[in-house]
């Protein structure tokens, strides 16, 4: 399957996940981006230019500027569905709680939107998981999910939860599509989510890409950001720039055609820019 059936309307707009939560299906991501003033800049400036969806992890180390960024935004925290996401040295039940709660005081916030499992840590990740239902019970998490989870993690976790996984974050891009992990994602009602969506600035160097993009008068980046929300994939490009915040949004006056969406998927080649959920080891 090449396409979704999902509706994309503008920034503000969302994905449903399977518990009813509404997911902006474009995000800010900040992952190495300093905490303090440059993270604080970079949600500030995200949120102005309309963003509503905020992705750290307490390995970045700057929940605490992404906090203070929402903050002064003078946005409704409502409005803003904010991420994290559990470290592998934390990974158990107990250990867990605490990550969780200590992420929540860094971000100086009553309620995270989203929490996930960063990395399918062996041994461990089914009792992260009972851990983050307990969380979701008693609604300190609006919507809980996984992070580079290949199919045979979830294959392995599903059958023992109480709760279906909502969001599956994973490295997607034209080299690494692994439409079979979509769609079996999309069979679970998994939401599926892109990191490194413009492969840590390679996607700027593939011929093809620059061909779709004249086409359309658009940016490499914004013709491949165009390309994940159409495929259904909500989407989290990384910048503490402004002008690369504003312009990676300005994805919603085209569309890409079938066509082009088909030569984007054919680019895949297994290639990953990022760690290997099954070779990593921090």
């Amino acid at each position: 399957m090449a396409t979704s059936n999902k509706i994309i309307t503008d920034l503000q707009g969302t994905f449903e996940l399977h518990n009813g939560v509404q997911m902006p299906y474009f995000g800010l991501g900040v992952y190495l981006s300093e905490d303090g003033q440059e993270v604080i800049n970079a949600v500030k400036w995200a949120i102005e230019s309309g963003y509503r969806h905020i992705d750290t992890a307490s390995i970045y180390n700057n929940e605490e500027g992404v906090g203070k960024g929402i903050k002064q935004s003078g946005i409704d925290r409502k409005e803003i569905f904010v991420v994290s996401k559990v470290w592998n040295s934390d990974q158990g039940y107990e250990t867990t709680l605490k990550a969780f709660n200590d992420s929540l005081k860094r971000l100086d916030l009553d309620y995270l939107d989203l929490y996930l499992i960063h990395w399918p840590v062996k041994g461990k990740y089914k009792e992260t998981w009972r851990a983050l239902e307990q969380l979701y019970r008693e609604k300190k998490i609006r919507a809980i999910g996984v992070s580079n989870f290949l199919r045979h993690h979830l294959e392995d976790l599903l059958p023992t939860v109480e709760i279906v996984p909502m969001v599956n974050q994973m490295e997607f891009h034209p080299y690494l599509v692994q439409q079979d992990l979509l769609d079996y994602c999309n069979v679970h009602k998994i939401q599926y989510e892109a990191w490194s969506p413009l492969m840590q600035g390679r996607i700027f160097d593939l011929a093809a890409i620059k061909e779709i993009a004249e086409k359309y008068d658009k940016s490499v980046a914004q013709v491949v950001l165009r390309w994940d929300l159409q495929k259904g994939v909500v989407t989290i490009p990384k910048s503490a720039k402004k002008e690369r915040i504003i312009a990676n949004a300005d994805i919603f006056d085209f569309e890409l055609s079938i066509e082009d969406i088909a030569s984007l998927d054919s680019l895949e080649r297994g290639q990953r820019f990022g760690p290997d959920p099954d070779t990593f080891d921090f």
